[in-house]
């Protein structure tokens, strides 16, 4: 199997999985999950991007909380790397690719909405506020794409926790330096995420969906779920108001 074939192959298996033409897609992932992909992350983007079609719109994270942080508060939009894996930073790099301005959990995305969806991010003072890419995801009727990843890894679990503020969720308050796309510089204050003695859960929320709003996959050699964000939203929020600690457990 080729470059070609490969990509081919995974758009039809994404798309049988569950991925919608024309839709918006946040994905999470992981490369080594898929198997040998001749071509690498390159050709798992343009499979995603040939899943989506010309109307659709890819988002990926760009979490750098590994390498911006109270120690080393500055963030370069076009600079700072990810954290996050292989995928996400080919595409973050990638020509055509934009990214959110956001200190440690900026979103990159292409496509007919990524614009609208990336550019509110900066007005946010936490990591998944009401701009962010996270919390409009649901609001355009988009899915989450968990590519060989399992389901803790879902970001977007975060921005639900943010409606309700369990007791766990937030740490202190930073200021960091953020330089944007046209070298301009500011400084601002965030409240950061905190979870200091808990353990995460986010794959519980596979038990709080509907089985078509959660679909199960095969694409190449890893395991996928393909889930649709209002639904996750929703559940999410439900379940903590009425146990604040259902997605967490403590840890010695």
């Amino acid at each position: 199997m080729n470059a070609a074939e490969a990509e081919a192959r995974l758009a039809q298996e994404l798309r049988s999985a569950g991925v919608r033409p024309g839709g918006v897609c946040l994905v999470h992932s992981s490369l080594s999950s898929l198997g040998t992909v001749p071509g690498g992350a390159e050709t798992v983007v343009r499979g995603l991007l040939a899943a989506l079609g010309s109307e659709g719109t890819l988002l990926m994270p760009g979490l750098s909380y590994r390498h911006v942080h109270a120690g080393q508060p500055r963030f370069e939009v076009l600079a700072t790397p990810s954290n996050v894996g292989a995928i996400p930073e080919h595409f973050r790099q990638r020509p055509g690719t934009r990214r959110s301005l956001h200190p440690t959990h900026s979103v990159c995305g292409i496509g007919p909405l990524a614009a609208e969806l990336l550019a509110g991010h900066q007005h946010d003072r936490t990591p998944c506020g009401p701009r962010s890419p996270f919390r409009l995801l649901p609001q355009v009727g988009g899915q989450l794409l968990m590519l060989g990843c399992g389901l803790k890894p879902n970001t977007s679990m975060h921005g639900v926790e943010e409606l309700v503020e369990p007791p766990y969720l937030f740490g202190g308050v930073t200021t960091f330096e953020l330089v944007d796309e046209l070298g301009v510089v500011m400084r601002r204050e965030y409240r950061c995420h905190g979870f200091q003695g808990w353990g995460q859960h986010y794959e519980r929320v596979a038990g709080m969906l509907r089985p078509e709003e959660a679909r199960q996959g095969t694409v190449l050699q890893a395991e996928v779920w393909v889930l649709e964000a209002r639904a996750v939203w929703q559940a999410g929020e439900a379940a903590l108001r009425r146990d604040p600690l259902c997605l967490v457990h403590r840890v010695p």
